[in-house]
């Protein structure tokens, strides 16, 4: 599980409940059934329209995403890379093949394939960049699910409150109860400004940050194999390669 998410969207509930009791209040006052549903189910109605229902079929697997830590390993990658390098200089691009089969990313398993199979460099890099453009746009369909949800919660909050406020003030005489009865209505509200900046929108930009560390990862993968292809030093592909990740975590 990525700790970050997880410690973070702990923090936040954490931090709201904390300062709720402090301040004297009862944690079953704000969880109504009713302000849930309307909020919940609402929000996630509107952002059907917005999109179709295969992505919101894949809600499951994007927050699995955003809270696993599969993330990419460049490091690994480019000690692959220079040794497959290395190999190639020795018994040329063929000798390559029983390396294939021991690769488990298949993008990069795919481009090595290519470099196998003779592909010309300007062709290797065509066929990868349009994988990782169309990478990128079903990334974007998750990422914006997620945007959505986190615009129309406060809304459907909001018309959850005035929902209640109509029936409190049409249906309440007694001036104490109508007090209680107006403050639950806004409890609609908190549940839908909560949702949205402390699930939605969060996970929303984590996506985009594991889709920004993918694409990069990818990005190492074609330059790599395209080295490979055009028989460069193995040394110059390790220096290449190193620009791509942080200063701190490069080995020499």
């Amino acid at each position: 599980m990525d700790v970050a998410t997880i410690g973070g969207l702990l923090l936040g509930v954490g931090a709201i409940m904390v300062a709720f009791l402090l301040e004297g209040g009862n944690l079953g006052a704000v969880t109504q059934v009713p302000a849930m549903l309307l909020v919940i189910g609402g929000t996630f109605g509107a952002a059907t329209i917005t999109t179709s229902f295969k992505t919101i079929r894949n809600f499951p697997t994007l927050l699995k995403i955003a809270f696993g830590d599969r993330s990419p390993r460049p490091l690994f990658t480019i000690n692959k890379i220079v040794s497959l390098a290395e190999k190639a200089r020795r018994e040329g691009v063929l000798g390559l093949e029983a390396d294939v089969k021991k690769i488990d990313e298949p993008f990069f398993k795919k481009a090595l394939q290519l470099v196998i199979d003779g592909t010309e460099a300007t062709d290797i890099r065509q066929i990868l960049e349009t994988e990782v453009s169309y990478m990128t746009e079903r990334h974007r369909v998750g990422i914006g699910l997620f945007k959505s949800l986190g615009g129309f919660s406060p809304t459907l909050g909001i018309i959850g409150t005035v929902l209640g406020l109509i029936h409190t003030l049409s249906s309440t005489g007694d001036a104490t109860r109508m007090a209680g009865a107006i403050a639950g209505a806004f409890i609609a509200t908190l549940w839908g400004v909560a949702l949205a900046n402390l699930c939605y929108l969060p996970i929303g930009d984590k996506l985009r940050m594991k889709h920004q560390q993918e694409a990069a990862n990818l990005e190492l993968i074609v330059e790599g194999v395209i080295a490979i292809q055009s028989g460069d030093n193995p040394r110059i592909i390790r220096t290449k390669l190193m620009s791509f990740i942080e200063p701190g975590t490069r080995q020499v």
